[in-house]
Order: C-alpha cells, then sequence, then structure tokens
C-alpha cells in the first residue's frame, strides 16, 4: 500500500490552525499585571541593585527565583542576560586567548563572550548568574573577578549593569557544589521563599510590582553618617567581628563577615536609610551580607544608637522620653544606673530613682526591678533614702515573690517526675 499522505493540519474555529489557537491561548495565560504591594523580600532585593552590589538569591528549584528576575528587568527597564554559569567554561568568564600577528609584540588578549559584548554596547542592563552552586570550582574562581571587579576578559561592564545570581542550596542542586568561600563573601546573600497570598494572586494575573526604592535627596548625607557609625560603633566594641571565617565549608558558601562584606552593610544602611526601609528590609540585607550573628549584633545596636543620653536623663529625669518598647526602656535603665555606678553622687543616685519612679508610671513594673536592685547597692552610708523607694518598694516585692513562686513550681514539677 502507498504510504498515507500526510493530513492537512487541523483547523479550528473560523478555519484558523490550531497552532495559532494554542498561539492565542497562550498569549492570555502570559497576559498578567502588576500592582504595588509591600513584599519585604521584593524591597531588598531593589535595594541592594540599586546600591549596585552583586546580590545571591537562595533558594529551592521552582520557587520563583528566574520569574523575580524576569519581573525585575521589566519593571526596571533593564534588559535582562541570563548566563547559565554551570555549562560555561572557566574562559568564557576570564576571555579566551587570541593569538595576534605578532603575540611577542602585542601580548594576547583575552577576548570576552558575545554576551559581554552586547552588555557593554547597550551600557546597562541585568546579569543573571543562574544555577552559581552547579558551577564547579574551576567556573567559580573565574567569576571573582566577573563578580568584584566587574571585568571579563579585556572588557569592564559599564555602571549600568547590575548582577544579581541566582542558586539552589546543595541538598537540591543538580551535581550541587558548595560556594567558595571567596565567591560567597562578595554577594548580599537573600534567602528567596514564597508568599502564599502572593502566589495565589499571581496565578491569578496579579504579581507584587518591583520598584526601585524611592532615595530622600535631603536624607543623603546623614544616611552616611549614621552607616558610619552604626558599622564603626559596633565593630570598635567588638573588633572579633571584623573578619570571621566560618570553619564549616557550608557555612563558607554562605554570608560571613568581613572587611568587604561591612563595607557592604555599610552601603546597604545607607541606601536603606535614605529610603526609608523598614526593619524587616534591613535586616535580611544586613544579615544577608554579614551573617546572621553579627547581623543581629548590629540591629540591636542600631536600636540602641537612638537611645537618650544617660547625662541627658540625669539631669532632667521627669522630661525624660523614655522608649516603649521593653528591651530598649531596659536599656536606657540599665545605662542610667551605670552612668551612677561610673560617678556616684548623691544627686545623681536621686534623679536615677525619680526615672525608675517615672518607668514605673509608664510602662511594666518588672522592668525597674533589676536597676532598682542595682541602684540601692550604689547607696552609700551618708545619703538618705529617697521617698521615691517606698513608691518602687511594692513592685520589687511583688516580682520577687513571682520569682519565688515560679521557682517553687519547678521544684515541684521536677519532684513530681
Amino acid at each position: 500500500m502507498p504510504p498515507h499522505a500526510p493530513s492537512a493540519l487541523p483547523s479550528g474555529p473560523a478555519g484558523a490552525p490550531q497552532l495559532d489557537v494554542a498561539d492565542a491561548l497562550l498569549t492570555l495565560l502570559r497576559d498578567t499585571t502588576t500592582e504595588p504591594r509591600p513584599d519585604i523580600q521584593l524591597e531588598a532585593l531593589t535595594l541592594a541593585v540599586a546600591a549596585d552590589l552583586p546580590v545571591l538569591l537562595w533558594g529551592e528549584p521552582g520557587i520563583g527565583k528566574t520569574a523575580a528576575l524576569t519581573q525585575l528587568a521589566v519593571a526596571l527597564d533593564l534588559p535582562l542576560t541570563t548566563v547559565i554559569a554551570s555549562v560555561h567554561e572557566p574562559s568564557d568568564f576570564s576571555g579566551l586567548p587570541v593569538v595576534g600577528d605578532d603575540p611577542a609584540e602585542q601580548g594576547v588578549p583575552m577576548a570576552p563572550p558575545d554576551w559581554a559584548v552586547r552588555l557593554v554596547r547597550a551600557g546597562r542592563g541585568l546579569l543573571f548568574l543562574d544555577e552559581l552552586s552547579t558551577a564547579p570550582p574551576a567556573v567559580q574562581a573565574a567569576l571573582l573577578r566577573l563578580v568584584l571587579e566587574r571585568r571579563i576578559g579585556a572588557l569592564r561592564l559599564p555602571p549600568g549593569v547590575r548582577i544579581v545570581a541566582a542558586a539552589n542550596p546543595r541538598s537540591s542542586a543538580a551535581d550541587g557544589w558548595e560556594l567558595s568561600a571567596p565567591l560567597a563573601n562578595r554577594f548580599v546573600h537573600l534567602q528567596w521563599t514564597h508568599d502564599h497570598d502572593v502566589v495565589v494572586r499571581g496565578l491569578g494575573g496579579t504579581w507584587p510590582r518591583a520598584t526601585l526604592p524611592r532615595l530622600d535627596p535631603g536624607k543623603l548625607a546623614g544616611a552616611v553618617d549614621f552607616a558610619r557609625r552604626a558599622v564603626c560603633g559596633l565593630l570598635a566594641v567588638r573588633p572579633g567581628l571584623v573578619h570571621r571565617l566560618p570553619t564549616g565549608e557550608t557555612r563558607r558558601g554562605g554570608a560571613w563577615p568581613s572587611p568587604r562584606s561591612w563595607e557592604m552593610t555599610l552601603c546597604l544602611i545607607a541606601f536603606a536609610t535614605a529610603a526609608g526601609a523598614s526593619q524587616e528590609v534591613l535586616s535580611l540585607l544586613v544579615r544577608g551580607t554579614v551573617g546572621d550573628g553579627p547581623g543581629l549584633e548590629l540591629l540591636a545596636s542600631i536600636d540602641r544608637m537612638d537611645l537618650p543620653d544617660p547625662e541627658e536623663v540625669l539631669a532632667d529625669p521627669a522630661g525624660a522620653v523614655l522608649p516603649e518598647r521593653g528591651d530598649l526602656r531596659q536599656a536606657v535603665l540599665d545605662g542610667v544606673v551605670d552612668a551612677v555606678r561610673n560617678r556616684p553622687e548623691k544627686s545623681r543616685w536621686d534623679a536615677a530613682w525619680a526615672l525608675l519612679v517615672r518607668a514605673l508610671e509608664t510602662g511594666a513594673p518588672d522592668l525597674v526591678v533589676v536597676p532598682a536592685t542595682t541602684l540601692a547597692s550604689l547607696r552609700r552610708e551618708d545619703w538618705d533614702v529617697p521617698a521615691a523607694i517606698e513608691r518602687l518598694a511594692g513592685a520589687v516585692s511583688l516580682s520577687r515573690r513571682a520569682d519565688r513562686a515560679a521557682e517553687r513550681s519547678g521544684l515541684v514539677a521536677k519532684a513530681g517526675r
């Protein structure tokens, strides 16, 4: 039998070829919109991009890292160049040697890849280095100069090009490698997770809109001063945090403190301050640059930067404004007691008691127990007991009785086991 002749492509309604109908359906599925919506991950990412710092998004496969970068490029009107790091050779990033007419005279130039040439010609763009954790060590070594110095072969990427990378944890990466410590220390590490509400609304056709932070021109100088005081103030009293290379291979592939990462942290604090970013966004950026431990210490130090000076509080305890947050209020009270301990005088001792009474009247009573106990131990023999102590005695006594009751309950619970 003769072979059957190929049948004509089936047509849909109105005679349209089925592939054309399929394309129309795909167009409708891809037709989505964006809306302004609070998203601390996206805000942290855009702040780091605005600060021109390399960012590394960590997340499980399919979590939306690539989609977020694609949407970011569209929102910022930046041409997106995607490079899969794991399928390239080291020479693709360090440059391919090209022998000229007289190598002894002219040398051997290192020719850059075509995507780098396109970025330089455009003068701007978003370079997306995907699958970074599947790049072998030799490729990671070649990426060092690209990420830090922005050089590929003989070319230097223009200032208008931003660098963002993505990686999967080694446990879920295909033939994954741990990131080398030198490469990891060049990135701001952001953990990318999904938000249920964002995913549901996005699948319905509306995704969050990525926008660059609005920097207040009037805050720039103050933001730089604040960032320098924050970082330098912490490192002055915690010199061991200046450089701390983790011992484990896995932790070396993440965020850890070094002079380079502290410089990036300072930059991010300045940008976040000038943009009026939230504490949550600042926390993601700081911990993603120097690690969780040093980052949390820095955030706690920043909280205390705006606390009133103990000497000013002692000079006018009645007019002192105490923080609402319990930990900050406790820090103010402890600071005042320390100031009295360092320079014990009757007038200062009395002023501290007046402040504790004010704290008792305007906040949680348990916050004054430890400062009151410490302040009482600083009394000199010739100092009269101020009337304020009587007002605090009840709170201190009640707190101690509650502590003893809790202790007895704990002992009873242990005895019953």
